[in-house]
């Protein structure tokens, strides 16, 4: 089958290699020509590992390439994905100018076919609120008029960063919205080599289908946040939040996943759709008080969390001039992806009370070196990251953070200070060595 993506971020550029793997002729479109002349040379713009490989086999193969002519990319396409931006503002408003962008693009080159053109189908594959596909689809239906054939869908992406080409090659499911049992066929025929494992593909109406994401990314980020106001609950009363987990997530109705303390949810995805989830409810007027309670959780809990700092040094006056080191960057591991990174929110508020901030991240630092500029000293090494520091703050629970040489960290910090904001180590060691350790949902360990 010949497709097209629309964009060549995260989402479009992992759905087309992954498409292109199986056999498709997938071509890359994007308005960025340098974007476009780095990928054509192999060099991928995103960390996720596995992609580049995959990038390279399936252009080396033919069934791979790139572009900025939006007319090629159009002209045969069986299937176009909209794979474009969907950026929001503070309150959960979505910015779809680039999918208004795409589909005016798309309306255009249909048009110029003509009635006799087999139809194509627009798929948006960005994460929408409900009622975009039908938006795209009187976009392009008032630019080729009504004689002139074409089909819209919604497929909406379940990728995580970090293991984007195992979810995409290995899904729980396809979730897929149609107007015509044809277009949910096609689909059926496109996803087949995935779902051999068993896993459904659920055909349904296009608005079900929009909002699937949405439910699904509020309900994970709902997990998130109920697990850290138990965390904190616990840090009250002395109880031990790992060994509550525990207890708890034994029952097989409830289970394990995303019920980790820490310092809340970031990226591109939570934030964004539980905002999302917020708005469409204030404009249809249901009140989303779950998903309100939520959001406020998860903001709260990095000043929580940073609240334990200040305490330890004694007061907001106690940071100016202390140095203070963070591992990790990224908002989780397995990506150099910085969007709502707790760290950053952690470093910011650091530095605003005066204190000097080195971190190490395995990947994120040349995301935040442009984001923050030299406000942040950055470096390559973990433990140098440490030497002289008054502090270490874990924010990111990277596999080489996990086992660390205690020994050899102890001597390059001034102070031996952990602020543990993903529970990493176990208490007693730490308090063993002789270090002051705070963690979450957990009580702090004090040296005798």
């Amino acid at each position: 089958m010949k497709l097209t993506m629309v964009g060549t971020g995260y989402v479009g550029l992992v759905t087309g290699v992954c498409l292109a793997n199986t056999g498709n002729e997938v071509v890359c479109l994007d308005v960025d020509p340098e974007k476009i002349a780095k990928l054509e040379k192999d060099i991928c713009p995103i960390y996720e590992p596995g992609l580049t490989e995959m990038m390279i086999k399936n252009r080396q193969a033919g069934r791979l390439s790139y572009t900025t002519d939006k007319q090629a990319a159009y002209r045969d396409a069986e299937m176009i994905f909209i794979c474009v931006g969907t950026p929001s503002d503070d309150k959960g408003h979505t910015d779809l100018s680039y999918v208004d962008a795409a589909a005016d693009d798309i309306g255009a080159v249909i048009k110029t076919l003509g009635p006799s053109q087999k139809p194509k189908v627009v798929v948006v594959k960005s994460t929408v609120p409900v009622g975009t596909t039908f938006r795209v689809r009187n976009r392009i239906r008032e630019i080729v008029g009504d004689d002139i054939p074409f089909h819209v869908a919604d497929n909406p992406e379940f990728l995580k960063e970090g293991d984007a080409i195992n979810d995409f090659n290995k899904p729980d499911r396809v979730v897929v919205g149609v107007e015509s049992p044809e277009v949910g066929e096609i689909f059926r025929d496109l996803y087949d080599p995935f779902v051999r494992n068993g896993h459904p593909i659920f055909v349904m109406d296009i608005p079900s289908a929009e909002m699937v994401k949405y439910a699904s990314n509020n309900f994970l980020a709902t997990k998130i946040s109920f697990i850290n106001e138990m965390a904190n609950l616990c840090e009250a009363y002395g109880a031990n939040i790992n060994r509550v987990r525990e207890g708890m997530c034994a029952d097989a109705r409830i289970g394990h996943a995303f019920l980790h303390p820490g310092l809340g949810y970031g990226g591109s995805c939570f934030p964004k759709d539980t905002l999302a989830c917020i708005m469409m409810g204030d404009k249809a007027g249901v009140t989303m008080q779950i998903s309100n309670a939520v959001h406020g959780t998860n903001e709260r809990q990095r000043n929580l969390f940073f609240n334990k700092i200040i305490k330890h040094f004694g007061g907001e006056q106690g940071l100016q001039g202390k140095t203070i080191a963070f591992w990790g960057l990224a908002f989780k591991p397995r990506t150099d992806d910085i969007r709502k990174a707790p760290a950053l929110t952690l470093i910011r508020k650091a530095l605003g009370y005066g204190a000097i901030c080195r971190a190490h991240d395995p990947v994120a630092m040349d995301n935040v070196r442009k984001e923050m500029g030299d406000t942040i000293t950055l470096v390559d090494d973990m433990y140098e990251c440490v030497r002289g520091a008054d502090a270490l703050v874990i924010s990111t629970d990277w596999a080489e953070f996990k086992s660390p040489d205690f020994k050899r960290l102890g001597d390059a910090l001034k102070s031996k200070v952990i602020f543990d904001g993903r529970n990493l180590y176990r208490r007693q060691h730490l308090g063993d060595m002789g270090f002051h350790y705070y963690s979450v949902g957990r009580a702090p360990v004090v040296p005798s």
